[in-house]
């Protein structure tokens, strides 16, 4: 193998340590050619200290005998202070010195960031790599040292297995199943059954388990290892268990040991497989901004899929496992392989590791790398800086001054006949593109305030030195030509990353966080939509709702539905030309401004304020015009929210339907009141609730599920079974009139009057005084029956 050949690779696991007195960076590549291990060797770290510092500073070094070497560079803080740069061939000396200085009061510049993500981060190396050098076969890969790299476009195919276990409740391992890679396979605790399929595997014991599974791993050698809440379950338990028989979990490349760690008081869980990378699907599709009530895998195999498993009741589905593993091995083995294979068919529905290969090749993020919004920026955004000559500042200390958030028009409450919705595409986006919103443009334009672009409590920005502002132009271009190719997982990249810049730039948690910036942004987006308001009432036409990027119009109530869409497409082209025009005169600069008429709802309710007469905010219903038919549409209202009962979506649903289509509510009202005192509705009574903390952590507010869980664990105590609900998870309960019980231990009758009062009545109220009704006198003579 030649040393001088180029090869293409995308990274998928990288980290950096120190051996025999110098640095090593290791990146794991997926190549056509199979995995490889590219070895980089004699980097140094650095970090960066003010210039008139730098004495004291290597004082204190070399009084504490640590190697270093400083440089002065052409670099400065957004302060104009000059900065000299602190070399270190080991992190070890790295960190050492960074506490040295900590403890003086001398101030470390970048001293955060690790040294393998400022290699890649400084090269542009984002996923995809171009790299050379000298190549040395191993078992299973191959190993490439004095590794030189560059950026490159490299479009990887994965090789992926599925991972789910099985075990008792105590987490006694019972089996284990992957899928995949066309070779399936569970590995069962148990003597051979006559007539079992071949696709399972019989071992002895529990460390005969984990070694089989180690041999698994390693004969399929996957890139990428996937599975439901694998990480913080299947994979802490096989390694606590490995861990009880002094196993090392040797499932990585090159043989080497999967490692576990955990970080703060919430003990989120990370696992570390070198050379692979484990994948969870619900971190994953909240990445992917996916949302469901429920990320159970049942839940969302059934909304995805369209199927799921037999059971998803805890105490039920664990009492069978059990019996399953003591009485029927293999109807254990087919519903372990089953959840493997629902967790492939969910990632391939989802094309969600396209989307994190995306997101990776976008932002230098890892492929399970749950967030890093600030991370992903600071990887697009440190290595323009540092050639423009400035080095970032460090997180600020104090939460800093808040910055206004987005603009939300008090609305005008009432039934209405077509209304049109007019939205600015990505506004935020479009701001700092149009008006240079950026950190350095933020630094450059103080300098020069006669010259620069007016922002807002204090700020200026250049004209011309800026780099967050052509970032977003060059997301935007390739937005559009994945519109264009139908490339939905890439679009959706792209948006996240694009629409994520103004809340880094808002918060407290990034280096760049200034409320210059932020304010800049959302008081601008206040100043374009008032202004969009008058110019569309100048019109003729009356705005009766604004939020953040949308504008509602009210037009003429006789209007057809092609005239009304018509008058949306003539507003939005007018609009658009006067921000162009506004712009050139008033501050010569292009246009990235446009609004676009989203939608025509042919009936709309805009709902007041719960017991007041004032408007309400972020929420509404309307009935939206398609080319397909007719829609109803909710926003902010109990049909999409998740802590509302079946029985209050339900009735919403048809009480809207029947108000948009001006049929007679009344007799709807009179049905359902009947229904839920007679008994009728029960099966939608329940309440689901997400218990977000410990049971014990309860103390002064205890809400209704609250309660319903220290009643159900008090039962399942008494009846020596696990206590479910102490560590947070989901309950589901119903009101009674002893008050809330879980739906598994409800021994009091159902308050129905709780249900009329709490669940129908607020629904009612919402709409039914804007056709001259009232919930209490339709309900009451329904309610003196019982």
């Amino acid at each position: 193998m030649s040393k001088h050949l180029i090869r293409q690779g995308f990274i998928i696991d990288r980290y950096s340590r120190d051996t025999h007195g110098q640095t090593e960076i290791t990146c794991w590549v997926v190549t056509d050619h199979g995995p490889a291990r590219l070895l980089i060797q004699q980097e140094r770290c650095v970090f960066f200290v003010e210039t008139g510092q730098q004495d004291e500073a290597v004082r204190h070094l070399k009084a504490a005998a640590i190697p270093h070497e400083t440089k002065t560079l052409p670099l400065s803080t957004f302060q104009h202070q000059p900065v000299t740069a602190f070399y270190f061939s080991t992190q070890d000396a790295f960190y050492r010195a960074q506490d040295i200085f900590r403890q003086r009061g001398i101030t470390v510049l970048e001293g955060d960031i690790r040294l393998h993500e400022r290699y890649l981060m400084e090269r542009f190396s984002r996923g995809g790599v171009a790299f050379m050098g000298n190549p040395i076969p191993r078992q299973g890969f191959v190993e490439y040292r004095n590794v030189r790299l560059k950026p490159s476009d490299y479009q990887p195919t994965f090789k992926v297995v599925s991972l789910d276990i099985e075990c008792s409740a105590r987490g006694e391992l019972y089996s284990i199943g992957l899928s995949g890679m066309a070779s399936d396979v569970v590995l069962m605790i148990g003597e051979r059954q006559p007539h079992s399929p071949d696709w399972i595997e019989w071992v002895a014991d529990e460390p005969a388990l984990l070694k089989a599974f180690e041999q698994a791993v390693v004969e399929r050698d996957p890139d990428i290892i996937i599975g439901w809440n694998v990480v913080n379950f299947d994979c802490r338990l096989l390694l606590k268990r490995a861990e009880k028989y002094s196993l090392p979990l040797r499932i990585g490349r090159d043989h080497q040991p999967a490692r576990w760690r955990e970080r703060g008081k919430t003990r989120q869980g990370f696992i570390t497989v070198p050379g692979r990378v484990v994948v969870d699907g619900i971190d994953a599709l909240k990445t992917a901004t996916y949302q469901f009530d429920s990320f159970s895998l049942e839940a969302v195999a059934r909304q995805l899929l369209g199927k799921g498993k037999q059971t998803e009741d805890v105490d039920n589905r664990m009492s069978v496992i059990t019996h399953d593993f003591l009485h029927n091995k293999v109807k254990l083995a087919e519903y372990n392989l089953q959840d493997c294979r629902l967790v492939e068919e969910i990632f391939e529905q989802t094309r969600l590791l396209e989307f994190l290969r995306l997101r990776s090749q976008l932002t230098g993020l890892e492929l399970n790398r749950i967030g890093g919004s600030v991370a992903a920026f600071t990887n697009l955004y440190l290595p323009r800086l540092h050639r423009a000559g400035y080095i970032a500042p460090n997180l600020s200390e104090g939460e800093g001054l808040a910055s206004p958030g987005g603009y939300v028009m008090n609305s005008k409450p009432g039934l209405y006949r077509n209304v049109l919705v007019l939205d600015f595409k990505s506004l935020y986006p479009s701001i700092i593109r149009t008006f240079k919103v950026d950190p350095m443009g933020l630094i450059e334009g103080l300098k020069h305030p006669e010259t620069a672009i007016p922002g807002f409590r204090g700020a200026s920005f250049s004209r011309t030195e800026h780099f967050l502002p052509d970032i977003i132009t060059s997301l935007w271009r390739q937005r559009d030509e994945a519109k264009q190719d139908n490339d939905a997982a890439r679009s959706q990249a792209i948006k996240i990353l694009m629409n994520s810049f103004y809340g880094i730039l808002g918060s407290g948690g990034c280096r760049f966080y200034d409320t210059r910036l932020a304010s800049s942004i959302t008081l601008r987006g206040h100043e374009i939509m008032q202004q969009t308001t008058r110019w569309i009432e100048s019109e003729g036409y009356q705005v009766i709702y604004g939020d953040t990027d949308s504008t509602f119009v009210l037009v003429d109530e006789s209007l057809s539905a092609k005239e009304a869409n018509a008058i949306g497409h003539s507003i939005a082209n007018t609009i658009n030309q006067l921000w162009q025009q506004r712009l050139r005169d008033e501050f010569n600069l292009d246009c990235h401004l446009e609004i676009e008429f989203e939608t025509l709802y042919l009936r709309f309710l805009m709902p007041t304020i719960r017991g007041a007469e004032t408007g309400s905010k972020k929420r509404y219903a309307g009935m939206k015009y398609t080319t397909d038919g007719e829609r109803l549409v909710f926003k902010g209202l109990e049909t999409v929210r998740s802590d509302w009962t079946p029985l209050a979506k339900a009735f919403q649903t048809e009480l809207f339907l029947h108000v948009f289509c001006d049929q007679p509510p009344e007799q709807l009202v009179r049905d359902y009141v009947r229904q839920t005192l007679s008994g009728e509705r029960d099966e939608q009574l329940v309440y689901r609730k997400r218990l977000r903390r410990p049971l014990d952590h309860y103390v002064k507010n205890i809400p209704p599920q609250v309660r319903a869980a220290r009643q159900a664990d008090e039962l399942n105590k008494k009846q020596g079974k696990p206590q479910k609900y102490q560590n947070r998870g989901w309950i589901s309960y119903l009101m009674t009139v002893n008050g809330p019980e879980a739906v598994e231990y409800r021994q009091s009758p159902i308050d129905y009057q709780h249900y009329i009062l709490k669940q129908l009545k607020p629904v009612a109220d919402g709409v039914l005084p804007f056709v001259g009704l009232d919930f209490s006198m339709l309900a009451d003579d329904q309610m003196g029956l019982f």
